[in-house]
C-alpha cells in the first residue's frame, strides 16, 4: 500500500471525508484513513496523478504532505 501524510484530521468525519475524495481519484483504490498516524494509506488501480489526491484533499480542508 501507497500512504501519504495528511495533516488536520481529527475525527471519523474528517476520515470519511478524505477517504472519499481519494476514492474519486483515477488510480486510488481501496482508501483508508489512520487516524492515528494522519495518514491515507491506498493500493494503486492504475496510473496515479498524485498532484490531483493532494488537490482534492486540500480543497476539501486537510493538509497532505
Amino acid at each position: 500500500m501507497k500512504t501519504l501524510k495528511v495533516n488536520g484530521m481529527r475525527c471519523g468525519h474528517c476520515k470519511a471525508a478524505v477517504e472519499e475524495a481519494a476514492a474519486k481519484i483515477s488510480g486510488v483504490a481501496n482508501p483508508q484513513v489512520s487516524l492515528e498516524d494522519k495518514e491515507l494509506r491506498f493500493e494503486e488501480s492504475g496510473p496515479l496523478d498524485l498532484q490531483a489526491l493532494k488537490t482534492a484533499i486540500s480543497n476539501i480542508g486537510f493538509d497532505p504532505e
